[in-house]
């Protein structure tokens, strides 16, 4: 009966709430007494406090004033609706706005509640779910909430193991709700893809993005993180394909503005990049990917402040976001402040406990505040959790040469050489010429002279070592000749370059990737 009396109102109000002219349908709604009008009263109300503090922040990234803006409607929201709330009036809309509205207050604690009591209500509203998701910082949290047991609940559970990196779960879900028929639902397909991308496992990645797009050719969503792949992999074709096919479709979408800035940025054309990042920030400016993006671009064109406000905007909007956390330990790490670094490359490796990278740069910061052991923790734990750059060896070494610690020093090199020549991949060859030259002098030192002319000729290989192994050589050979014989009890590590096996690996690998060191 009280939809049917406020009809004529609703009906004028949902025209201007379409035209965007919420204070106009906010007005027409006065009054009025059912469930549905009540809502759109409100959330007219809340939507018109949020253009207007959009309008006010109009440059993405203004001074730091631009951040306090806030939506001045909140207040006067949270008084009315939790009014209602005590007296039981809210339905399943009403509680998610109220939800919305603390959390934009920042009432973490109030929000989370009242939005499990929506996903009750009102189960199958999955923007009730998100916003749930948002506010879950970890896998701890989730156990207290007592949710509703309802086939949505699988869907948010794979969401929310997705974003706390809890992939293995996260598959396993999907992969039950694919079995319970949901299996031609691309948006299932997406989420897959999100979670090895997640995981960076590029190649199964890139393959189900594929297949996503022969299945939904003219699909926006998730695009973006298709490009990171592809410009992960240096794919300028691909990317390319894919920036014009998006632009065909809709051009003024956040997803395609990002996959542009991608396209510009994998051609180092920055200052085009970090525009299209920005007019992404325009259409949206709670888009994630696109904050973090602009930080890249920003460290790129070594502009340090305006990637740190990028950063952190990312941070404001999702602080499980670890490549903005790591974004800005680099930013700081420019600036030579490594107690920063260390706090922020901390929480990046908190988000991302298994990521070699994280650790080689919290490695690097404990070095830097001479702090070595940590340092020579951070390098070892990157290696065993299969090192992504193939750096954290080299770095050890170093350590131990600098601690004067030769042996160690010497097996750390002769690891690295094992795993560069094991991959097959022929790696920068920087290191693989200062390993060879520290194992010749190692061993020549320990006069181990067949293994110290085996490294010296490898050092020959290598344009910034060939005249130091050639000197050595005529070393080796000159104390030969004097009938220097090789000595046979020192304990050191026996090494032949052709037997280049990874036997001595210290823990089970992950099998490593060649990744590129910046990844967007």
């Amino acid at each position: 009966q009280e939809d049917a009396r406020d009809l004529d109102a609703y009906t004028l109000a949902k025209s201007y709430f379409d035209l965007k002219e919420y204070d106009r349908a906010a007005y027409f709604l006065r009054g009025c007494k059912s469930q549905k009008a009540y809502f759109l009263y409100m959330y007219s109300r809340y939507l018109s406090g949020e253009k207007k503090k959009d309008d006010e922040t109009v440059d993405s990234l203004g001074p730091l004033e631009k951040g306090q803006v806030k939506n001045e409607a909140l207040r006067e929201l949270r008084v009315e609706l939790s009014k209602k709330h005590k007296a039981r009036e809210l339905d399943g809309f009403g509680l998610y706005l109220y939800g919305v509205v603390l959390r934009k207050l920042d009432l973490v604690k109030e929000a989370i509640d009242v939005f499990v009591e929506a996903a009750h209500v009102l189960p199958l509203h999955w923007g009730a779910w998100l916003e749930l998701c948002n506010l879950i910082t970890d896998k701890e949290m989730l156990k207290f909430l007592s949710l509703p047991d309802t086939w949505m609940k699988e869907f948010f559970l794979a969401h929310i193991y997705t974003e706390l990196q809890l992939i293995e779960e996260a598959l396993q879900k999907y992969q039950s709700l694919i079995d319970a028929g949901f299996s031609k639902s691309t948006y299932i397909i997406s989420q897959i893809a999100v979670a090895y991308h997640n995981i960076r496992d590029i190649d199964k990645a890139l393959s189900i993005f594929n297949e996503l797009r022969k299945q939904d050719p003219y699909r926006i969503e998730n695009m973006d993180t298709f490009s990171n792949l592809l410009y992960v992999r240096s794919m300028k074709p691909e990317l390319s394909y894919l920036a014009h096919n998006l632009c065909e479709i809709d051009k003024y979408r956040v997803e395609t503005c990002c996959v542009i800035g991608n396209y510009y940025s994998l051609r180092s054309q920055h200052e085009k990049a970090a525009l299209y990042f920005q007019r992404a920030l325009k259409l949206n400016p709670r888009y994630l990917g696109a904050w973090t993006l602009m930080g890249h671009e920003y460290m790129e064109m070594k502009n340090t402040s305006a990637a740190i406000q990028a950063y952190r905007h990312a941070i404001e909007v999702n602080k499980r976001d670890y490549r903005a956390w790591y974004g800005l330990g680099q930013t700081y790490e420019i600036l030579k402040m490594p107690f920063y670094c260390l706090y922020y490359y901390r929480r990046a490796h908190q988000l991302r406990p298994n990521d070699s990278r994280m650790l080689v740069a919290l490695g690097e910061c404990y070095e830097k505040l001479n702090q070595l052991v940590e340092a020579k923790k951070c390098y070892w734990r990157a290696y065993a959790v299969g090192d992504v750059e193939k750096m954290a060896l080299v770095k050890l070494a170093k350590l131990h040469e600098q601690l004067n610690e030769s042996e160690q020093a010497a097996q750390c090199y002769i690891k690295y050489i094992q795993d560069i020549y094991s991959c097959g991949e022929l790696v920068e060859h920087v290191e693989v010429s200062t390993a060879f030259r520290y194992l010749a002098q190692y061993y020549f030192k320990c006069k181990l002279w067949d293994e110290a002319s085996a490294c010296a000729q490898k050092c020959c290989a290598f344009n910034d070592t060939r005249e130091e192994g050639k000197a050595l050589l005529r070393q080796i050979l000159q104390l030969r000749n004097q009938g220097e014989t090789s000595s046979t009890d020192i304990a050191a590590p026996f090494f032949l370059p052709a037997s280049l096996s990874a036997n001595n690996t210290p823990t089970r690998r992950v099998s490593p990737l060649n990744l590129s060191s910046v990844t967007p």
